[in-house]
């Protein structure tokens, strides 16, 4: 009786021996060259338009969800994120592919019974506000809140 020959495959031990030499390998943190500058990334259009939006605020924990309101709207910046909310505290989300994010969408909501908070791995609709042909989906993250400080002279 011929048998199946039995082809054997790395042990676990030995798979996860070579992913940690490879993640050694490849860490910045461990890097030798140690006097090799790193030139500043330039910031992209949208980058500095979050910045300017975020002037004044400080992050706080991120939220699995967040309340919304019927007459809040979500402020979109190409490529980069949406912002949610007024006044004190505004809400950053930068869903799973920021890279995405199109000023020229329109990001639609659908709320179905008395929903009245927005969460992570909602999927959301992007169309072409012209048209109303559907251009995307967004998956959210967490919601990142920015709260304004107040500075000294407001204090006194």
């Amino acid at each position: 009786m011929n048998r199946p020959s039995i082809t054997r495959s790395p042990s676990y031990a030995a798979l996860c021996a070579a992913g940690a030499a490879i993640a050694l390998m490849a860490s910045p943190a461990l890097a030798q060259d140690d006097d090799a500058s790193e030139e500043p990334v330039e910031m992209t259009k949208g980058e500095k338009r979050l910045a300017k939006l975020l002037e004044g605020r400080v992050a706080g924990e991120p939220q699995n969800c967040i309340r919304s309101f019927p007459t809040a709207r979500f402020k979109t910046i190409d490529k980069t994120a949406y912002v949610y909310g007024s006044g004190n505290t505004i809400y950053v989300q930068r869903t799973t592919r920021p890279d995405r994010i199109d000023n020229n969408d329109t990001l639609v909501t659908r709320r179905f019974g008395g929903g009245s908070q927005i969460c992570r791995q909602e999927i959301r609709s992007t169309i072409d506000p012209v048209s109303g042909i559907f251009t995307g989906a967004v998956i959210f993250e967490d919601f990142v809140p920015y709260t304004r400080v107040k500075s000294d002279e407001e204090e006194g």
